[in-house]
């Protein structure tokens, strides 16, 4: 999968994409990542992205051409790559999404906003709004690198065993929270594992499991 992040900040990402399971997935193929640096698409000597808002108010709002263009050249780079857009107003972001953007074939774009937000006129070349949650950041790249992990971990060869994907939280969307897990040692501090994890006894576990499978 070929993603694309079109932001200000692309040194953000470093340490995030060059670690772990996301690194796993670019050193055997399965991911590749680049950048975009929206500043390249600024305009005037001071290559400037952002401007006042229309109606007053605080704050600088990306104006609309350099993100545009720079989404353009996305665009050509991977033609059917879907577009992505990082906001508060958008639908909040579910596992079900990271699976569907998992399972699409073709690339990610995804656009970084910043400053107070960005001119509305932009959503025109994008495909998709999400939200993380009810709360305020200072830029969009959080957001990018949460939907990137998330993403990336549900490709084929990512992950390691067959079926860790399958009985983790959030399954199909629901409350539910993966089962508590214990391992060596058996007493820690007095807390013992509980004695039907020591049983071998799969019925019986897979009750268990089932039954503290909550909040």
């Amino acid at each position: 999968m070929k993603i694309q992040v079109i932001t200000l900040f692309p040194e953000m990402f470093e340490g995030v994409l060059g670690n772990s399971m996301l690194w796993k997935a670019t050193d055997r193929g399965i991911a590749e990542y680049s950048f975009i640096n929206l500043r390249d698409f600024g305009l005037g000597p001071h290559q400037r992205v952002d401007d006042t808002p229309y109606g007053g108010g605080d704050g600088m709002l990306l104006k609309p051409d350099p993100v545009v263009a720079a989404i353009e050249v996305a665009k050509r780079n991977d033609p059917d790559a879907l577009v992505l857009l990082p906001t508060p107003r958008g639908k909040t972001y579910r596992q079900s999404d990271a699976k569907e953007l998992a399972a699409h074939e073709k690339g990610l774009i995804i656009v970084c906003p910043r400053y107070e937000g960005y001119d509305e006129r932009i959503t025109n070349w994008v495909d998709r709004q999400y939200s993380i949650g009810n709360y305020i950041l200072t830029g969009g790249e959080l957001p990018a690198m949460i939907v990137i992990d998330s993403v990336v971990r549900l490709l084929p060869g990512v992950l390691g065993g067959k079926t860790s994907i399958d009985i983790e939280s959030f399954q199909d969307d629901d409350e539910n929270i993966e089962f508590p897990q214990y391992t060596r040692p058996e007493d820690f501090r007095g807390m013992k594992v509980p004695e039907v994890l020591l049983t071998g006894h799969h019925g019986e576990i897979a009750k268990w499991r089932s039954a503290n499978s909550h909040r």
